[in-house]
């Protein structure tokens, strides 16, 4: 852990060193929520992540969190007690406003927990707010009418990626140690790799989502982000497991997550893929910091090669089914309020209902081709090392990006491509902070493994972070 200059040395613990010291008494909870308080103070104003306090609620939950660390055995509390954090606006907090980044929304108040936000509430943490998103989560730059911009606290003229752009953001700046978010198209990775934190997307089933409209859906996950990667492992074992609304899914059991992190690297077959095999263009200082860091891995005793799976059908998989998850989400929104939804959304949803029965069973068999071309692969690799953002953090006042190193992107999705093909597998995929441009900005490696190696991933992941330390290097806006 490397302190941040300006912020308390609470603010500069990770989750796993602050739930130890509150359960042993070493800083009490309502310590803990005064140094996340003052640090939204000092940081928020200049990164906007922090959308929506409620400190007098989040004090009464630290003094009975207090209360409880006097009257229960250590040993007894629950995982991530008293520990303090803001929550994703998509993720309906009970009592607490939660807009999804929507004028439509800009006043509701849920009367329930969403399942993730239960989970982490039951582990113990403190709720005290809400964090930026863009409207209804449509995008990897976080901004809306409501709120205005998060901008990222290495750079506050630039984006923080999104759609859990405000939680990185929070992250990035010391106010928290972890993050609850989602991701569909990258938006736990792309705003990891901008603002130098860890997002990890699990395996399908890991973290479940609930209320869900349909619950088949696969494409979307929930999953953590944090500035380190055994914190990442904590939360999951505080969010992970199944639920029996869902379908059964080879979910990961939570304490699937409590084994040691550390591991030997030494004989780890390493893909490293520039464009996924598909020419998908990348800035090239992008590629230069990737590239530079090829040689940590053959320092820990990995075999790395250029190689990738054939994600020739992961655009059909990936356009098509996010289409038809934006109809079941979106569509009765669309067809009701009209201009009061923002353009993204109304072009996912009219991409859905353009669908026809053959387009449905193309994109069957299209995923069928995928899944055996991923197993083909991983029969000669164990891990996929590839770009989690095309660009580097981007001027916030744009929309998006709309050429990438010289390639004019058609739709607002294909600045994001590196991560929406990886959705498209269904893989566990994560970035990992990897390094900093000539002008500071950060850059993340997306880290893939096959189908339910969510902890090896992150043994992987945590081996290149010892071994490079970018994770600790902190912004000038904390």
């Amino acid at each position: 852990m490397a302190a941040a200059a300006g912020t308390s040395v609470i603010q500069d613990m990770s989750a796993v060193e602050l739930t130890a010291a509150i359960r042993t008494r070493t800083v009490s909870a309502r310590e803990a929520l005064d140094a996340h308080l003052e640090q939204i103070e000092s940081a928020n104003p200049a990164i906007n992540a922090v959308v929506t306090l409620d400190a007098d609620a989040a004090r009464q939950a630290a003094r009975a969190a207090d209360q409880r660390t006097l009257e229960t055995d250590a040993r007894e509390l629950p995982l991530l007690h008293g520990l303090p954090m803001t929550h994703k606006d998509t993720h309906a907090t009970r009592g607490l406003r939660t807009t999804q980044g929507s004028p439509l929304f800009r006043d509701f108040v849920p009367q329930e927990d969403d399942l993730i936000i239960a989970r982490l509430k039951a582990a113990g943490v403190v709720t005290t707010g809400k964090t930026n998103v863009p409207e209804f989560e449509a995008g990897s730059h976080t901004f809306n009418e409501v709120f205005g911009t998060t901008t990222n606290p290495y750079a506050p003229d630039r984006s923080a990626g999104g759609s859990s752009g405000g939680a990185a953001a929070a992250l990035g700046a010391r106010i928290q140690a972890i993050s609850d978010g989602s991701d569909m198209g990258g938006s736990l990775r792309i705003p990891a790799s901008f603002c130098n934190v860890v997002g990890f997307r699990p395996s399908a089933g890991t973290v479940p989502a609930w209320p869900a409209k349909d619950v088949y859906s696969w494409l979307s996950r929930s999953g953590p982000m944090a500035r380190e990667v055994a914190d990442i492992a904590l939360m999951l074992r505080a969010v992970a497991g199944p639920d029996h609304r869902r379908p059964p899914e080879a979910a990961l059991a939570a304490e699937s997550f409590a084994r040691p992190l550390d591991r030997d690297l030494a004989g780890l077959r390493v893909a490293w893929t520039p464009d996924f095999g598909l020419g998908i263009p990348v800035e090239p200082e992008v590629l230069a910091v990737l590239q530079g860091q090829l040689a940590v891995f053959e320092q820990l005793g990995a075999g790395v090669e250029q190689a990738c799976p054939d994600l020739r059908d992961a655009d059909t998989v990936f356009r098509n089914t996010r289409a038809v998850e934006f109809v079941h989400a979106f569509g009765p929104l669309v067809r009701e309020h009209g201009e009061a939804v923002k353009p993204e959304v109304h072009w996912n949803v009219d991409q859905g209902l353009a669908l026809t029965a053959e387009d449905f069973a193309a994109t069957a068999a299209a995923r069928t081709r995928l899944h055996l071309a991923v197993q083909d692969f991983f029969g000669k690799y164990d891990v996929l090392l590839a770009p989690a953002a095309q660009v580097l953090p981007f001027d916030a006042g744009l929309r998006w990006p709309e050429t990438v190193n010289g390639v004019r992107m058609e739709t607002y999705l294909d600045w994001m491509r590196a991560a929406c093909v990886i959705s498209a597998t269904g893989l566990p995929a994560l970035s990992m902070p990897a390094g900093f441009s000539s002008g500071g900005l950060p850059v993340g490696m997306q880290m893939v493994m096959n189908h339910n190696e969510d902890f090896e991933l992150l043994q992987v992941a945590r081996a290149f972070e010892q071994a490079t330390g970018f994770a600790w290097q902190a912004p000038p806006v904390a």
